[in-house]
C-alpha cells in the first residue's frame, strides 16, 4: 500500500524556539510477508526523486501525554516543511511530535510517527560529521559500483573504524551529533540503518536533494551541483547553527576525497570573529567548488547576515572553540588547500 510517510525529521529544541525540518514523501511499507523488518538499500526509495505536496499537523506532546500545542502546515512542492515554533509557557512542555498527514485522502488523518526533539542546552556544542569515505568506506567511481551501492544495504561496504570511534566519542562527551552528507536524499533511510546498526541513535541526518537541481525555479542547487557539493555543504553548515543556536563549540570531522578540507575551514572563519558577509562571499565565490547561479548567491549570502545577526546576539562568540578532523584517504596523500587558506590549515588535526 502506498501512502505518505517522513523520510526525514528533525527536531532541535533550544532556549529560544523549537526548529522543524522534515521532508514527506510517498512510499509502499517496507515489512515482509510475516511483517519482519527488511534492511533498506537506496534503490528502494529511488521513487523519491519525484515531487509531493503535503499537508501535515503537528501536534505537541507534554510528558503526561496531554495535546498542548497543534500548528497545520503545508510543505513545499518537494514536500519539505521548515518552520520554528516560539518557546512560549506552553510550547516548552513539549516532550514529542505527533504527525499527522491531512490531504493525501480526504476526510482521514494517516499518522506518519511520533518523533522526540534533539535538547541542545547552553553552552551548545556540535559534532558534525560527514558520511561517504569518512564513516563508510563508499564507492561509486564506475558504473558497476553505483549499481552495487544503489541495490545493497550500506553495512556491505567497509567501516571505517577511526572515524566512527571519533565521532562517537564526542557524542558521549554530549555533543550534538550531526550528519552531513553528499548523498543522495533517498539514502537515508539505509544510512539510519548503518547508524543505528553502529550503535549511533541521535544524529540530525542532512544529506542532498537532487530534485532541486533539475528544477529550473528552486535556486537551491543547478545541474553542475550534482557533482559540486561547496556550496551545499557550506549551506547545510549555515543551516545547523540557524536551527540550533550560536554553538560554543563545534567540532567537524571529514575526509580529503572531495573539498571537506576546503569547506570546513571557510565555516571556521565565518564563525571566528567579525566579518562583513558580502566581503566574505566575494572572496570565496571564486574558489570553483563555490560557483554559483545568481539565486544561489543570494540565498547563501541572506544565510551569511542571518549569522552574523545571530553572532551579536551571542555575548561569547570570541571564545568559540573548532576542532577540524580530516581523514587522509591515502596515507601520504598531500591535501590540497586554497592558498589563502594555508595558514588556518595548520591547526586541521589528521587520521587515517
Amino acid at each position: 500500500m502506498k501512502r505518505p510517510y517522513l523520510v526525514h525529521f528533525l527536531s532541535i529544541f533550544t532556549d529560544e524556539f523549537i526548529s522543524i525540518k522534515a521532508y514527506s514523501g510517498i512510499k509502499d511499507n517496507n515489512l515482509g510477508p510475516s511483517g519482519e523488518f527488511r534492511p533498506s538499500f537506496p534503490l528502494q526509495n529511488f521513487y523519491l526523486l519525484r515531487s509531493h505536496h503535503f499537508n501535515c499537523k503537528f501536534v505537541g506532546i507534554d510528558q503526561s501525554g496531554r495535546e498542548i500545542y497543534t500548528k497545520f502546515v503545508e510543505s513545499d512542492n518537494f514536500g519539505n516543511f521548515n518552520f520554528k515554533v516560539p518557546l512560549t509557557e506552553t510550547t516548552k512542555d513539549i516532550s514529542k511530535w505527533q504527525i499527522y498527514e491531512t490531504s493525501y485522502y480526504p476526510g482521514v488523518e494517516l499518522h506518519l510517527g511520533c518523533f522526540i526533539p534533539m535538547i541542545l542546552e547552553s553552552p551548545k556544542k556540535y559534532v558534525i560529521c560527514d558520511f561517504d569515505k569518512t564513516l563508510v568506506d563508499t564507492r561509486y567511481s564506475t558504473t558497476k559500483e553505483l549499481y552495487h551501492s544503489l541495490t545493497s544495504p550500506i553495512e556491505s561496504y567497509p567501516t571505517v573504524i577511526p572515524g566512527v570511534n571519533l565521532f562517537k566519542s564526542f557524542i558521549e562527551k554530549d555533543y550534538s551529533p550531526f550528519i552531513v552528507s553528499a548523498s543522495p536524499h533517498f539514502y537515508e533511510n539505509a544510512i539510519k540503518d548503518w547508524l543505528y546498526k553502529n550503535g549511533i541513535y541521535t544524529a540530525g541526518i542532512l544529506l542532498k536533494d537532487y530534485r532541486h537541481a533539475f528544477h529550473p525555479f528552486s535556486g537551491e542547487l543547478t545541474p553542475k551541483d550534482i557533482k559540486v557539493h561547496g556550496l551545499y555543504k557550506l549551506n547545510h553548515l549555515l543551516n545547523i547553527i540557524l536551527l540550533g543556536g550560536f554553538p560554543s563549540e563545534v567540532i567537524m570531522i571529514g575526509d580529503s576525497h572531495e573539498s571537506d578540507p576546503t569547506i570546513y575551514l571557510i565555516f571556521a572563519k565565518l564563525l571566528k570573529g567579525s566579518h562583513d558577509p558580502w566581503a566574505v562571499w566575494n572572496s570565496i565565490k571564486q574558489f570553483p567548488i563555490f560557483n554559483s547561479s545568481k539565486a544561489q548567491s543570494s540565498k547563501i549570502l541572506n544565510k551569511f547576515y542571518q549569522l552574523k545577526n545571530l553572532k551579536l546576539r551571542h555575548k561569547e562568540d570570541h571564545s568559540i572553540k573548532i576542532k577540524i578532523y580530516i581523514r587522509k584517504i591515502r596515507e601520504n596523500e598531500k591535501i590540497k588547500i586554497p592558498t589563502a587558506l594555508e595558514k588556518d590549515a595548520k591547526d586541521i588535526i589528521f587520521f587515517s
